[in-house]
């Protein structure tokens, strides 16, 4: 019963990994109950910021900041949002096969592109096709802050500054349920006026006391409220995907152990009969 033995042995193995990915599944459950938290507190102020921001962008304002102004575009940057962990199903492989897709359609109009990346799983992956790294930011947790990101999102914004790129864009995942996770990439600069019919005239906002302190402040707030949005939101898809991989895990490690147990009882059923045919072949010899 060798052959049973070793059956038993790897039976008890799966069952061992089955315990694991069950209680990695509650784990994630958990967290993404507590990152959904965080994710509702702040999207209210995103949207919002976001719908001033392209109203302002329709303005007819006395004050014409540099992140408003059209031009040529020779290269662009992407800020790109992974997550620091694996184990979470196809969560980075389509956000990242989504901006390789838009990469390849740059590049072959000539453009150059330039990347921030942040999250441990965007850096080898985007080095391991020869990107142009301009920042990295790893470990952000699953409780980040804003003074976490300004680092590298700064970086990508000076290079917008200096003309080194002429647009830039935001890739994250956007939570739509606890099954649904879907990539998605918004142009960040030169803000994107409102498509709203009502803004298309001419009009401008009154500001008090200054349109140039103001914009400034403002704009400067939309980014990071974008970007710390999309951190966030990013890790409620990280521990939803992981959530429903490894639920996945854990059945299919039930449907295994179905198998390997029926395996091991058609062995022991073989064993059992050869060894009564060698009796009874031993009785009918005397």
């Amino acid at each position: 019963m060798a052959v049973g033995k070793e059956i038993k042995n790897k039976i008890g193995s799966v069952q061992n990994t089955q315990k694991i990915t069950s209680a990695m599944q509650m784990v994630a459950a958990s967290k993404m109950r507590r990152t959904q938290d965080r994710m509702q507190r702040g999207k209210a102020y995103s949207e919002k910021t976001r719908g001033v921001i392209s109203h302002l962008a329709n303005a007819n304002s006395e004050y014409s900041h540099a992140y408003m102004n059209e031009r040529p575009i020779k290269s662009v940057g992407y800020i790109i949002v992974g997550t620091d962990r694996g184990l979470c199903g196809g969560l980075n492989v389509n956000l990242f096969r989504k901006v390789v897709r838009e990469l390849a359609a740059w590049e072959n109009q000539g453009v150059a592109v330039k990347l921030g990346l942040i999250g441990n799983k965007s850096a080898p992956f985007f080095r391991s096709v020869g990107a142009d790294i301009q920042a990295v930011m790893n470990d952000v947790g699953e409780n980040p802050t804003v003074a976490d990101l300004v680092g590298g999102v700064r970086v990508m914004l000076d290079a917008y500054e200096n003309e080194e790129v002429d647009r830039l864009f935001l890739a994250s995942n956007e939570f739509e349920n606890t099954m649904t996770q879907t990539p998605v990439v918004r142009q960040v600069l030169p803000l994107a006026p409102a498509e709203d019919k009502a803004y298309q005239h001419r009009w401008d906002y009154l500001y008090e006391p200054d349109a140039e302190e103001l914009i400034e402040g403002l704009i400067a707030r939309f980014i990071e409220s974008q970007v710390y949005q999309a951190v966030i939101e990013n890790c409620a898809c990280e521990q939803a995907a992981k959530m429903v991989a490894m639920k996945n895990a854990t059945e299919n490690a039930e449907k295994l152990i179905d198998e390997l147990q029926l395996i091991y009882n058609n062995a022991r059923q073989a064993a059992i009969t050869q060894e009564i045919a060698e009796i009874v072949g031993g009785a009918a010899a005397v």
